[in-house]
């Protein structure tokens, strides 16, 4: 499961809970592999003469493995509390640019990047504007890559969401964002495309699809504070989703040992500006 943007039709007002909660957005939610990175160089040649734009930043997590890549990068995040988080992260490296704007509205002063980025955050921006708008930031040729993580199960391995089914039905009853996870191997069946976001039809060719394995691993406190993170459980009123989720963390603690697991693939989605 990720944050869905079928389920969020009001991208701009929702896209913002995040800035509500920027330290434990930064301290729970996963990064991504190494692997991927290297990856993401040899398909783009991105190199340490590469301008890179960044689109919804977040705290960072992204950005740190980009800037140490040695490019040029330019990270754009709506957020104004997660985005001056982002730039203390990012103090050490003189590479790195925070401006806080929605990528919608943002005045780009008429550069292009070489290469685009959005590490779990294209599903925010509107389709309709971003799309084209990514298109005409990048040279002929430059490329736009799609980051994210899709939380998967195993057949047999103990599952959070199966363990505590009847506490989100009791909490928030017949909300059909609830349920298991889908099964790795079918996530790994889906790999053409750019994945749950609208298609930008001709305006990029053809995606390159790789997929890398992650676990974190939470105590029962630890796994509701990642829930607390996450645009499903923030869009809840206090008065549900905390009595929820300290519930969700006595179940962990009390049936699964106090140690629960969060699967994912981390994906990588890369095409190239069509000419």
């Amino acid at each position: 499961m990720t944050d869905d943007p079928n389920a969020h039709p009001n991208r701009q007002g929702l896209g913002r809970v995040f800035n509500e909660v920027p330290k434990l957005y930064d301290r729970v939610r996963p990064g991504y592999p190494d692997e991927l990175f290297s990856d993401l160089c040899a398909i783009t040649g991105m190199d340490e003469r590469s301008s890179v734009l960044e689109v919804g930043c977040g705290t960072g997590q992204a950005t740190r493995s980009l800037a140490a890549l040695g490019c040029s990068v330019t990270a754009v995040e709506p957020g104004a509390d997660m985005a001056a988080l982002a730039r203390q992260r990012m103090a050490s490296f003189r590479n790195v640019e925070v401006e806080t704007s929605r990528f919608e509205e943002w005045d780009n002063c008429g550069r292009r990047f070489d290469v685009l980025v959005a590490a779990s955050s294209w599903h925010w921006v509107d389709p309709s504007i971003g799309w084209q708008r990514a298109h005409d930031m990048l040279p002929p040729g430059g490329w736009m890559a799609l980051l994210g993580h899709v939380v998967v199960r195993r057949p047999g391995e103990p599952e959070v969401y199966a363990e505590t089914a009847d506490l989100h039905e009791r909490f928030c009853p017949g909300n059909p964002d609830w349920g298991h996870p889908p099964l790795e191997e079918d996530v790994r069946g889906t790999d053409e495309g750019w994945g749950p976001v609208d298609d930008p039809g001709e305006l990029f060719g053809a995606t390159i699809v790789r997929w890398y394995p992650t676990v974190q691993w939470f105590t029962g406190d630890g796994f509701a504070d990642h829930l607390r993170s996450l645009s499903l459980y923030r869009r809840l009123d206090r008065e549900v989703r905390e009595p929820l989720l300290d519930a969700v963390a006595e179940r962990i603690r009390t049936r699964m040992g106090d140690r629960a697991s969060r699967r994912y693939l981390s994906v990588l989605r890369v095409g190239r500006r069509a000419r």
